[in-house]
């Protein structure tokens, strides 16, 4: 099993949001190395840390399970959609996703300065200067000392 750090603004789609739903497609990501690690990476049954992006504070709020095989994400395809992208065709889709499943949300949204902070967690893609990315991947002992900080049992 690998494990995942998937980011989300809270205000568009928080960890609320999916414990509400369940279950929900990861759409809309326009990134070649984040399609891939959905594309080429994720299994069914992987564990992601759900991550407030663009929030104050931005930080962990919780974890989601990846519980569908990639497929075409058909927002590249809606000519409405905010994610369409005219250069992708339905022949041969150019982005992909995978469907995550809620399964905790922490009691308090564990802090990125927390992490950054954390002597075991510095060396944490999140952590580092610059890093972007709205999906990385995560090490398992990173993602077991979030979730003790986070006093989070799975």
């Amino acid at each position: 099993m690998k494990h995942w750090l998937i980011k989300s603004e809270p205000d568009v789609f928080g960890i609320d949001d999916l414990k509400r739903v369940k279950r929900e497609p990861w759409n809309g990501v326009r990134n070649y190395q984040a399609r891939n690690y959905m594309w080429k990476d994720m299994q069914v049954g992987d564990l992601a840390l759900f991550y407030h992006s663009n929030a104050t504070p931005p930080g962990v709020a919780g974890v989601a399970k990846v519980v569908s095989e990639p497929y075409p994400d058909k927002t590249q395809f809606d000519e409405k959609s905010e994610y369409f992208d005219p250069k992708s065709d339905p022949d041969n889709p150019r982005w992909w996703l995978v469907d995550f499943e809620f399964v905790a949300k922490f009691a308090e949204l564990l802090p990125l300065e927390t992490l950054k902070s954390d002597e075991i967690l510095k060396d944490m893609v999140v952590s580092q200067k610059g890093t972007r990315l709205s999906i990385t991947p995560v090490e398992k002992p990173h993602f077991t000392r979030v979730l003790k900080l986070a006093g989070c049992k799975l």
